[in-house]
């Protein structure tokens, strides 16, 4: 595997955990993590990688080992926090910005939103979530009010084995060797000895605000980078979006308002495919940075 270090910088307050692969003089990619993840999964694909990059990873407030936020978790932070960290590393010359899941919901509203601050973008399994009527909005308050009163913890494993069997279970494609190192970034040993998730436990408390996607289709209209859309063809997320045909149609529209967007299928990989088939993916980036 190809060795990372560990930088820690201050964004709005918080110490934000910077993970990098690659010399300081190579190009730059930026890669965001998804949700109840961490930096270290995209291991996999930097070692796929040929030419030599500068890969720039942050842990996402409240994961990995950046500081937990004591106001909660909302969108707009994310969009701050990742505006904060291309000034710190980039401050001048528009950025190859790749994300995954959460991280390329994030990295997609901010490329239209900053349009010029985008060079390329790679938006792997960025679907966005289904869409929400306001006729939602009562009963999602109420369970988020419901679940302050009562607020939702992470389960605690007896090793970093049984993390990494439970890896394993969420998908299966994942080898023996890749579990055990996924699980050691993943979760952590507390004072009991027993090994926790390295995330804040709020991250799992309801949203109250609804996923209104006319405005996230609005942002992706504003995108002048080139797009590389990369979904997985075994995707887990794909069947939210109902019946097959009708997923089909509903993620062909919201891509159809990114203007300059080239779309790549991968197969035999999951939701998470920087994991299962990270030479396929490393070439197909490597060859669109090109």
């Amino acid at each position: 595997m190809k060795p990372s270090r560990s930088e820690f910088i201050t964004v709005r307050n918080l110490q934000y955990h910077i993970r990098h692969w690659g010399s300081d003089g190579a190009p730059k990619l930026f890669m965001l993590h998804g949700w109840m993840d961490v930096s270290a999964s995209f291991q996999f694909l930097v070692d796929a990688l040929q030419r030599d990059w500068h890969v720039i990873a942050p842990d996402w407030r409240g994961f990995g080992r950046t500081d937990f936020a004591e106001t909660g978790y909302w969108h707009p932070d994310y969009l701050a926090d990742l505006e904060a960290v291309l000034q710190h590393y980039s401050p001048q010359q528009p950025v190859n910005l790749l994300g995954h899941s959460l991280g390329a919901n994030i990295a997609g509203i901010y490329a239209g939103v900053r349009p010029q601050r985008i060079a390329r973008l790679v938006l792997l399994e960025g679907f966005g979530m289904p869409a929400t009527r306001p006729d939602d909005a009562p009963k999602r308050y109420a369970t988020w009010l419901d679940e302050l009163q009562n607020p939702p913890g992470l389960r605690a494993y007896a090793s970093q084995a049984d993390v990494a069997m439970r890896l394993q279970k969420n998908n299966p494609r994942l080898n023996d060797v890749h579990a055990v190192f996924l699980a050691g970034h993943w979760a952590a040993p507390d004072c009991s000895g027993n090994w926790v998730l390295q995330a804040d436990p709020q991250h799992r408390l309801t949203n109250p605000t609804l996923y209104r996607v006319e405005e996230i289709m609005a942002c992706w209209r504003e995108i002048t980078a080139s797009v590389l859309w990369v979904e997985a063809k075994n995707s887990e997320l794909v069947p939210r979006f109902g019946p097959p045909e009708i997923a089909r149609t509903e993620i062909d529209r919201r891509i159809a308002h990114i203007a300059d967007v080239t779309i790549l299928m991968v197969d035999d990989a999951g939701h998470m495919v920087q994991h299962d088939q990270p030479e396929t993916l490393a070439c197909a980036i490597e060859n669109f940075l090109a």
